[in-house]
């Protein structure tokens, strides 16, 4: 099987933050964006080359993303990303679920009005990309409907949850396709996003929260219709 190739963008800006972190924070970036998907393999030359920094900052990285088993040995061929099982799947959004709608309990409590336009916004980016081409705009779609978690994340004022969650969406990662090439996934969850936000302006707690979670369990039904296509 021909490999599929890996676009991670060239050079890294550090920002100020140890070279080895500042590879590790691209990494993870690329298995967000989906540049690097289960089964691909990293090469410490090859990464080294695309990123253009030495072999020593790319070996402490991929150290990183072994430690948290995103990625596994390859047969002493460098690293390929993992795949997760269907149990690791359910566990996973299991603890989205949880996650996330404590999230939209405490945004409900704490978020600014101008918070909560911001959602109002990043929603309207969303309805907008959803009307076209969904197959198209897919790629779009995750990446507003990341922005939309984040935001809600951010308002609930917990660094402790918005850490924790900025993991699980490593994790999401290596699941693969987004949800939104379900047919109708754009459409509903579009929907979904306007009740949470609607409930948090509400400053109602308790429906916030069951939103997120109904919200959640819908992506995985998504999820979980994707993994009997594989």
């Amino acid at each position: 099987m021909a490999r599929r190739p890996v676009k991670t963008g060239g050079s890294i800006a550090r920002g100020g933050v140890a070279l080895g972190e500042a590879v590790f924070r691209s990494l993870c970036e690329a298995l967000q964006a989906g540049n690097y998907r289960a089964g691909d393999r990293l090469r410490e030359e090859e990464v080294a080359q695309r990123l253009k920094v030495s072999r020593t900052p790319v070996r402490e990285a991929l150290g990183r993303l072994a430690a948290r088993g995103f990625v596994e040995p390859a047969g002493g061929r460098g690293l390929i990303v993992r795949n997760l099982d269907i149990s690791e799947v359910l566990e996973l959004y299991a603890m989205r679920e949880i996650m996330e709608g404590a999230a939209a309990r405490l945004a409900a409590e704490h978020a600014s009005a101008p918070e909560v336009d911001a959602l109002r916004d990043i929603e309207q980016a969303f309805a907008e990309s959803s009307a076209t081409d969904a197959a198209e705009m897919a790629g779009e779609l995750a990446r507003l409907n990341r922005a939309f978690h984040e935001a809600i994340c951010r308002a609930a004022r917990n660094r402790y949850l918005d850490n924790a969650s900025r993991e699980l969406q490593d994790w999401i990662a290596l699941l693969g396709p987004t949800t939104f090439t379900v047919t109708g996934r754009p459409s509903t969850s579009h929907g979904e996003h306007q009740a949470i936000i609607d409930a948090i302006a509400a400053r109602d707690g308790d429906k916030t929260e069951q939103l997120a979670r109904a919200h959640i369990r819908e992506a995985l039904r998504c999820r979980l219709k994707l993994l009997q296509k594989q």
